[in-house]
């Protein structure tokens, strides 16, 4: 043996328990999700799924024979706490930060992860988070884009709407998404009639209410979060309001239902997960977290219980776990529910790492979520 092969051959010896070592070590996934604050329900929800998931992918093996760990940071609810929390995920190295699901704390986090190259899930919907060229960030939830387009042609096409006054939340999330409807409706020629700002963790909407009654549109579109949602909901019924009600996931989320009790019986809306889905993997994931928590997920239990599948799909596909190439395999190709059951709905995600899926046109009625219509993914896999 040359001296260049002795060496080469020594750098592989020592190399080789270093790669061992680390074939051997778990994936480590970071949660830095809302457990208190205003949007806890979405951030404990969220949770849950991710570490149902991860107990069955362990149990089955792991990824590429490597376990998932899991380690869970409150973010508050706080966007200057989240941003801390992530750069202390990412110093612990991290494979993949997942959160948060508010909107203005993942706007002022996602650089941390984008800095260290790792993928980041997120269930926030503000239009803006995929539109600034981050290649690491993965959506969970729809995007205000393609959301907010379909829940105005249902509005005037299948309401008969001419004009719809809108209340929403002046957060990121809840300007983010105005904006994208009001664009929407203006191109399909829908008249808005009142435009109504309300506060996070507003707790009086007799004015907002009352706005809405005297303006006369033919339908109400709210989009506020779920606590805010259900005391609107609530104050609308205690004023007679009897227009049809519209809104989005966070109105008819099960955490909404739940609040606004009677309230909510008669309100419509879109959402892009739901787990009255008339599938047979929506039904079995249903069955398993209502037995493992003792209550109905919401779409953001759905949304975090397909995360780790995805990372062990797309994992599995690559051959390696390397969060670069994740990030980058994990656009473009279909992850589909007869390969990998855990992702429960056939998935594609586009180059901005929005997905493109199913969503269902829901009524809630007797406290639950009734589909009426399934709409198609906006391009065919």
């Amino acid at each position: 043996m040359n001296r260049l092969a002795r060496s080469a051959f020594a750098v592989a010896m020592l190399a080789a328990p270093a790669l061992a070592a680390a074939q051997g070590q778990p994936i480590k996934l970071y949660n830095v999700l809302e457990l208190s604050g205003p949007i806890a329900t979405a951030g404990t929800n969220y949770r849950n799924g991710v570490e149902l998931a991860v107990k069955e992918i362990n149990a089955a093996g792991g990824v590429l024979g490597r376990r998932l760990e899991v380690t869970t940071l409150d973010n508050q609810s706080n966007a200057g706490i989240a941003k801390a929390l992530v750069q202390r995920a990412v110093d612990e190295g991290a494979f993949a930060v997942i959160g948060p699901t508010l909107s203005g704390a993942m706007v002022v986090s996602m650089s941390e992860t984008r800095r260290a190259e790792i993928p980041n899930f997120t269930g926030a919907a503000a239009a803006s988070i995929t539109q600034q060229g981050n290649p690491y960030v993965i959506r969970t939830n729809a995007t205000q884009l393609t959301a907010m387009p379909k829940l105005a042609r249902y509005i005037k096409e299948t309401l008969k709407a001419q004009t719809v006054d809108i209340v929403w939340i002046n957060t990121d999330f809840g300007k983010g998404g105005r904006d994208q409807f009001l664009e929407a409706a203006k191109a399909i020629g829908l008249k808005v009639g009142a435009d109504i700002s309300t506060d996070q963790n507003q707790v009086d909407f007799s004015s907002a209410v009352l706005r809405a009654k005297q303006s006369g549109g033919d339908v109400l579109f709210a989009y506020t979060n779920e606590e805010e949602s259900a005391r609107l909901l609530r104050e609308l019924r205690k004023q007679g309001y009897a227009k049809p009600i519209v809104g989005d996931t966070t109105l008819i989320s099960q955490k909404a239902i739940e609040l606004a009790g009677e309230a909510a019986n008669g309100v419509q809306g879109q959402v892009p997960l739901t787990a009255d889905a008339p599938t047979a993997a929506m039904r079995a994931f249903d069955e398993k977290y209502t037995r493992e928590y003792k209550f109905k997920s919401d779409h953001n239990g759905i949304q975090g219980y397909m995360v780790p599948y995805i990372v062990k799909a797309v994992s599995e596909r690559i051959g390696k776990v390397d969060p670069k190439a994740f990030a980058a395999a994990v656009r473009g190709t279909p992850i589909l529910v007869k390969d990998v059951p855990g992702i429960l709905v056939d998935t594609k995600f586009d180059r901005n790492g929005d997905p493109d899926r199913v969503s269902y046109i829901i009524e809630v009625r007797n406290g639950k979520q009734h589909v009426l219509a399934t709409l198609p993914p906006n391009a065919p896999f």
